[in-house]
């Protein structure tokens, strides 16, 4: 079993160090179309049969820096690639990191390109916790939530890789203050006053 997140001490600022643990461009496996990858180091969940377990350590792989940012926003400006993915390690706990990036692609290409982003945090958790992970919650566009639970494992789910984790549209999410499956666009309007940072 994964470890328990507390809203009040997995804190980024207390955690991250700013690491990046992989960069890859061009890839078709995380997220729908063609996508920029960036997977941030650092992760508190530690689930079992994690298929990144090397970057579970916030000081894995190389510090996150302007040459890798620029590198990122040129291959973004392809064509051919719909967004940015966010994955780790927990993009939930660099925020610092995935905002920095998110901010900058939505200066550069406003919502031309979307962003994916991967947590073991659900979307309720993400509602409840600090204020940068609320930030970082509605600056996205699709949100796959939840720990990886082995005993969860199905190798058929799409972008997924236990029944328990879902797709989320993210904006539609916040909208409506709980979770809105990707490719359900019809909003409740019904709520109570939403998920907002």
């Amino acid at each position: 079993m994964p470890l328990t997140p507390s809203p009040t001490l997995w804190q980024s600022s207390r955690v991250s160090a700013g690491f990046v643990a992989d960069y890859k461009p061009f890839t078709f496996v995380d997220g729908e179309g063609v996508r920029c990858a960036l997977y941030v180091s650092g992760c508190l969940f530690k689930c079992e049969g994690c298929f990144n377990e090397a970057a579970w350590s916030f000081r894995y792989g190389t510090p996150y820096d302007s040459q890798l940012e620029e590198r990122i926003l040129g291959d973004l400006a392809h064509p051919g690639v719909q967004g940015l993915s966010l994955l780790g390690g927990e993009p939930f706990l660099n925020t610092e990191v995935c905002l920095r990036i998110v901010s900058l692609v939505r200066e550069e290409f406003g919502g031309a390109k979307d962003v994916w982003s991967w947590s073991g945090y659900t979307f309720e958790q993400l509602c409840t916790d600090s204020e940068d992970k609320r930030e970082l919650l509605a600056s996205i566009d699709v949100l796959v939530d939840g720990p990886f639970l082995e005993g969860e494992r199905d190798l058929a789910l799409a972008f997924r890789g236990s029944r328990n984790q879902r797709v989320l549209d993210a904006k539609a999410s916040v909208e409506a203050g709980r979770a809105v499956a990707y490719g359900a666009r019809t909003i409740s309007h019904s709520h109570a006053g939403g998920c907002s940072p």
